[in-house]
């Protein structure tokens, strides 16, 4: 009985932030993934490159759109957090997150053109960030049908050079987007479409490559 009194206490300590929350949190080291094998990637070569601040993911360029999924498959509402880093060059820069993908097609995006986070062309900081459902929601199509509405500028943007956190706040319906931790949101849509769950990655667009650090989840039920 003394064990049982000395125990509980601790035990309950250790799961009351997430009895409070209704989450289940977990930070990824994406370089650290890799390692172990739990990576996979689909039309893009992944590197690890090692840094005074620690080791992280290279995703090198090529055509087309290419993903590299996390082994995390049923992830419905709650936050993704992702750390990247992108490149100040023209439409050679596309990096984001993947989430209720069904596989390689079907899935919802959202990510950040770092090239026109400080564009002196008006239009062009519209386009800083934007949400996707593939196959059928291109940015094309989504631009030429609803200009504006599903892609926007960033309010105070990074430096587009440099390190940057994307969080994702996803619920049945929305998404909202922040950048770098600020209180007001970049974006918010309304999801397109009917996939409530599924697979998360890193995402990067046709001609892209870009840097991603670490990942933070947090599953809400």
């Amino acid at each position: 009985m003394k064990k049982q009194t000395k125990f509980t206490p601790i035990f309950t300590f250790i799961l009351l932030p997430f009895l409070l929350l209704g989450q289940r949190q977990q930070t990824i080291e994406l370089a650290n993934l890799y390692k172990k094998g739990k990576l996979k990637s689909v039309n893009r070569e992944i590197k690890i490159v090692s840094s005074d601040s620690g080791d992280y993911l290279n995703i090198v360029e090529n055509k087309k759109e290419g993903i590299v999924w996390l082994p995390v498959k049923d992830f419905k509402n709650g936050t993704i957090e992702i750390e990247m880093r992108g490149k100040d060059v023209f439409q050679r820069s596309f990096i984001g997150i993947a989430f209720h993908a069904a596989d390689n097609i079907n899935y919802d995006a959202v990510y950040s053109r770092p090239f026109n986070f400080f564009a002196k062309d008006s239009v062009r900081r519209i386009h800083a960030v934007q949400y996707i459902s593939h196959p059928y929601f291109t940015w094309e199509k989504l631009r030429k049908e609803n200009n504006a509405v599903f892609e926007k500028e960033i309010i105070n943007p990074p430096n587009p050079n440099d390190w940057f956190t994307m969080k994702l706040v996803i619920e049945d319906t929305n998404v909202k987007v922040y950048i770098n931790n600020q209180a007001q949101h970049s974006l918010t849509v309304e999801k397109i479409s009917n996939q409530i769950r599924g697979k998360i990655g890193l995402f990067t667009a046709d001609s892209s490559g870009g840097d991603f650090k670490s990942i933070k989840i947090n599953y809400k039920k």
